[in-house]
């Protein structure tokens, strides 16, 4: 059955050309997820489409169809959003590719959909990367179901300590470095160890101290790359193409 859907606040993540003059689009909405639609004539130079379909940009969509992949049958730019560049715009690249490798299609998350665009305004604004991205990963895991303990041990129930250096072991918990000596995670990898203050930082969205930024990237990265399964991020492996260069 056909079914109409208007009036969309959505977000182009990536674009497939399908045949000569029209395009896959794959979007993220707040009311309906992740899904892809056909841009029928998308890619004629005179297509009125052709410009507003942009990555990192504010959209209203409409489609409508009943199968599989929808068809785009209107796309108004919102605007009031600068374009991203540099190193603003890789990273962008990366929260795009986390939402397409992780998110199930047609899977509505408003809270996840509102940090991306918190985290794009960030960027866009030329803010300190590290809370945005820290921020979006967190709501991440917590909307596919992995939301992260950070301040109670797993194993004792106490409160994390500031002083004090832990491991987090993955889908379980932070644990003091005392009590996992020798330990390793469950995908075989060292449990990393961070500080006390580190856990609580990140619990508090606080990442004003650069042992924090420096630790939870690395225990983000981990957490990440173990919910992928093996999947590498393109978007990472060309990033540090860049630095090395």
């Amino acid at each position: 059955m056909s079914k109409r859907v208007d009036g969309q606040a959505a977000y182009v993540l990536h674009l497939h050309p399908f045949s000569e003059t029209s395009l896959v689009v794959d979007v993220f909405t707040r009311e309906h997820g992740r899904l892809p639609l056909l841009a029928r004539g998308a890619r004629r130079p005179r297509s009125a489409m052709r410009g507003l379909l942009m990555s990192f940009q504010p959209l209203e969509l409409g489609w409508f169809g009943g199968g599989e992949v929808k068809t785009l049958a209107k796309a108004e730019w919102l605007g009031g959003m600068p374009l991203l560049g540099g190193r603003c715009l890789l990273l962008g690249y990366y929260l795009n590719e986390l939402l397409l490798k992780m998110l199930p299609r047609e899977d509505a998350h408003s809270a996840l959909f509102d940090a991306y665009a918190e985290a794009l305004r960030a960027l866009a604004g030329g803010g300190a990367d590290a809370p945005e991205l820290r921020r979006f990963e967190k709501t991440l895991l917590k909307e596919l179901g992995y939301g992260l303990t950070l301040d109670v041990e797993l194993e004792t129930g106490r409160a994390v300590v500031a002083d004090r250096e832990y491991s987090y072991l993955l889908e379980r918990g932070p644990v003091a470095r005392d009590h996992v000596a020798g330990d390793s995670l469950q995908d075989g990898g060292a449990a990393p160890g961070l500080s006390g203050k580190t856990l609580l930082d990140m619990a508090a969205d606080d990442y004003s101290d650069p042992r924090t930024r420096l630790e939870s990237r690395q225990l983000m990265r981990q957490l990440i790359a173990h919910h992928l399964g093996g999947k590498p991020l393109q978007s990472r492996r060309v990033f540090m193409e860049l630095q090395e260069l």
